[in-house]
């Protein structure tokens, strides 16, 4: 298995396709890597080098005991980065991707970063609070962890109704895409689970993203009720200089691993990564 061993000895994997600039992925919660390979193949066949990790605790990397948090995250992201050698890197972070990425850059900075993408982004806080009124309410963090502990299953296959907007009429969701973020989902380590969406949700990330110094896309749908629209993804736009804002009209959370959704996504990606 590949993976980059970290300063205090967790394995993280990934996978890599194509050669070129790189582009580095990172998921959303409760996902792992898998959830890119159909935009991994995409930007690799354009010329591109595409690089997704798992999480630790998430997928195929080390369920550690401690680092269950969004700083440990950052720095797991920032050592594959430099493990790899990479440089002039595009990063795309989905869902809570888009935290570890907005932390990657308060304590890493873009020295090694060229551009950055943030798909359907929990920053920069997704939790309600007096600041953010259109957010959350913060007793959903606890009814997820209270249901992880007692009904894991069936509280991830419920998840995906929310995350593809399969509770709502008219969506486009299909089975199978509802099925793969489930089997995705039960790879996820209790522990981290449980520690990784306090810390992945909760951060308020408004200083991160005003470090940002580089072009940054903005993606995100309308019909998002994980990360609503103006709590998340209208605020980030705004703290990050010269960002760019693309609304996805209808488009829910997980749009990303929506055939109905690929086409106008890809050509958005890969328009930006040439740019």
């Amino acid at each position: 298995m590949t993976s980059v061993t970290t300063y205090d000895g967790a394995k993280i994997f990934y996978k890599e396709s194509g050669t070129g600039p790189p582009v580095v992925f990172s998921h959303g919660w409760p996902l792992h890597a898998d959830v890119w390979d159909d935009h991994m193949a995409l930007v690799a066949s354009h010329g591109f080098h595409a690089v997704a990790h798992d999480r630790r605790g998430h997928g195929r990397s080390a369920q550690t005991w401690r680092g269950n948090d969004l700083n440990t995250y950052a720095d797991d992201l920032a050592q594959v980065i430099e493990a790899l050698g990479l440089r002039e890197v595009t990063l795309v972070g989905h869902s809570a991707g888009g935290s570890e990425i907005a932390r990657y850059v308060g304590r890493h900075g873009t020295s090694r970063i060229a551009r950055i993408v943030l798909l359907g982004s929990v920053s920069p806080q997704v939790r309600r609070t007096e600041a953010n009124p259109s957010g959350l309410a913060p007793s959903v963090l606890d009814t997820v962890r209270e249901s992880m502990r007692t009904r894991r299953s069936g509280f991830f296959q419920a998840l995906t109704r929310t995350f593809f907007g399969a509770n709502r009429p008219g969506h486009t969701v299909t089975r199978d895409e509802r099925e793969a973020y489930w089997l995705m989902s039960m790879a996820l380590g209790t522990k981290g689970a449980s520690e990784g969406v306090e810390s992945l949700f909760g951060a308020d990330l408004t200083e991160d993203l005003r470090k940002v110094d580089v072009p940054t896309l903005v993606l995100h749908g309308d019909e998002d009720q994980i990360a609503p629209l103006e709590a998340t993804g209208r605020r980030s736009a705004s703290l990050v200089p010269g960002a760019a804002l693309r609304v996805y009209p209808g488009a829910p959370h997980a749009f990303a691993g929506m055939r109905s959704y690929r086409e106008p996504l890809g050509r958005d990606l890969l328009g930006f990564l040439r740019s």
